[in-house]
């Protein structure tokens, strides 16, 4: 695999996510794929269908969900970079009714492709205190 592939793999991910399409992970997730530390979703499962349990959920609270890209790192079958998510609080989240409030947070991830350019390992962490905050959920200090 080259570098070029795992950049692509993870711009199909992320393409998948922004767009809504999560069937698409299907084609770049691999069935085992595990979400390892602070992100994985409360019950998430492995693979495909984990990612888009997680998603759906995220995109529900957020349908205009975007994440930009800020600083991108890759290898051979590793890639690693900086985000910015942003979003409008407009469905349910944990719980939380909606807020109508925008939110901007950051997060930093480093993937793990096998070499048919799946992802079978992430590790994630999103700053989800300051989006609680944005949304009033969470106190500020």
């Amino acid at each position: 695999m080259s570098k070029q592939t795992t950049i692509a793999a993870q711009t199909a991910f992320a393409r998948a996510v922004v767009t809504g399409d999560l069937d698409a992970l299907e084609q770049v997730v691999a069935p085992g794929s595990i979400d390892h530390d602070h992100d994985p979703a409360t019950g998430q499962g492995p693979g495909p269908e984990g990612y888009k349990v997680m998603f759906a959920e995220l995109r529900s609270a957020f349908p205009d969900l975007n994440v930009e890209v800020e600083h991108l790192l890759a290898t051979d079958d590793e890639l690693a970079f900086a985000y910015t998510i942003s979003g409008t609080h407009l469905g349910e989240l944990m719980g939380h009714p909606p807020t109508g409030r925008k939110v901007m947070y950051r997060g930093m991830q480093i993937s793990r492709f096998d070499s048919d350019g799946k992802l079978v390992e992430r590790w994630g962490s999103s700053d989800e205190l300051s989006m609680l905050r944005q949304l009033g959920l969470a106190e500020t200090h």
